[in-house]
């Protein structure tokens, strides 16, 4: 757990700055301020942050030690950026981090040649793409289409492979076409802007309906507890990847500076962190083998996600309101604080429960009764073969699906 841990510090870093970054570029008081850190708030929160952590979990399926230089070079290329070293040394490691992701996929598509993890390649090669633009000089806001299918594709992927024992083959098929649809969007948008930004709302348009009617949120999300919980991040990440939809398929980004704001953060807030709000409590006991029970308390943080968001977007990018964008972004730093600090509070007390030893049980006096035992208890006698088997239900090859 503790080689694990060592790669997400990089990531929690990455995660750090680029909030700092957010406060900066929203003109509040933030607790670090340097000329260049808006500049790669971004690269911090897409590469360093998301990037690392999804390397990670995919390092974790391979089960190999090779497949860790993913995320550790984007990790380190994430601090790289961050220091005074110069600027190609964290380009070229977010590069070469990103490609080894990319390549990455190789050996788990080999293991059974998977329609989902072909699908998270291409939004693994899409980010390398963005990472080599950007080692060439182009700037960020030119690399979001780019950035952008990187996380849809994998949550999509993702997605459907927890649902594939529930759709029919046609569905999949469905999904190949608005996939392929949605990476011709992206290669078009590059260089007709004019013509690839609607078309490529269109696509993403696409796979939001095919997610929606496609996973069982639809249902969980009247669940109790921690199903209902996921069902309900999950929808509500599906409707702020609608918004971006909208936005794109007007053409928005391209010509509009209110517009850009608030396609970046539906996909990247509203819709890529809400899925992680979602899946924590499954990704991280698989990635570091750590119980993340469900808490009530984590509706919380996603509801002032989504607040924060409607401020930002349907009033500050909507109607201009300057005060709007402001707190609707300070609310989303909160969430997201909020969130990482009650996950890590809620992971540490379970494992210290988990840890704690078991109260020793008293023995019988000869000619006295037994003490009754609970229902579910072991009377197998005291051999170690008959002690239940505490490992984590979450292994290695769970994560392969």
């Amino acid at each position: 757990m503790i080689r694990r841990l060592a790669f997400l510090v990089p990531a929690g870093l990455a995660m750090l700055a680029g909030l700092d970054a957010a406060l900066l570029l929203l003109g509040v008081w933030a607790p670090v301020s340097t000329a260049d850190l808006p500049d790669l708030h971004g690269i911090l929160m897409v590469f360093g942050f998301l990037g690392t952590v999804i390397a990670l979990e995919r390092a974790v399926a391979l089960a190999k030690p090779v497949g860790f230089l993913a995320p550790g070079l984007l990790g380190l290329g994430a601090i790289a950026v961050l220091t005074p070293a110069p600027l190609i040394v964290g380009q070229l490691g977010l590069t070469v981090g990103s490609l080894a992701l990319t390549v990455l996929y190789i050996p788990l598509f080999r293991r059974n040649f998977d329609d989902a993890i072909l699908i998270q390649a291409l939004g693994a090669a899409l980010l390398t793409g963005a990472a080599l633009m950007w080692l060439g000089g182009a700037p960020v806001s030119n690399l979001i289409g780019w950035m952008s299918g990187f996380v849809i594709l994998t949550i999509a992927a993702e997605r459907l492979e927890l649902a594939r024992v529930s759709i029919s083959g046609s569905a999949v098929r469905v999904l190949r076409l608005l996939v392929a649809v949605f990476v011709l969007a992206v290669l078009v948008a590059l260089l007709w802007p004019g013509i690839g930004t609607p078309l490529l709302g269109i696509g993403l348009l696409g796979l939001v309906a095919w997610l929606t009617g496609n996973d069982v949120a639809r249902r969980t999300v009247r669940a109790p507890g921690q199903t209902g919980y996921i069902g309900a991040c999950l929808l509500a990440g599906y409707v702020w990847l609608a918004v971006a939809g909208i936005i794109w398929v007007l053409g928005g980004p391209a010509a509009d500076t209110r517009a850009f704001d608030a396609t970046v953060h539906a996909v990247f807030l509203g819709f890529a962190i809400s899925m992680i709000m979602a899946h924590a409590s499954v990704i991280l006991p698989a990635v570091l083998r750590v119980r993340l029970p469900y808490n009530r308390g984590f509706y919380i943080p996603a509801m002032l996600l989504h607040l924060g968001l409607i401020l930002r977007i349907g009033l500050g990018d909507g109607f201009g309101l300057d005060w709007a964008r402001q707190w609707g972004g300070v609310l989303n730093v909160i969430a997201l604080l909020g969130f990482a600090l009650l996950a890590a509070a809620s992971a540490i007390i379970a494992t210290n429960r988990r840890s704690r030893p078991t109260k020793p049980t008293r023995t019988a006096r000869p000619g006295t009764p037994a003490e009754p035992t609970a229902p579910g208890d072991a009377a197998a006698g005291t051999s170690p073969a008959a002690a239940p088997d505490t490992k984590s239900p979450l292994t290695e090859e769970d994560t392969t699906r």
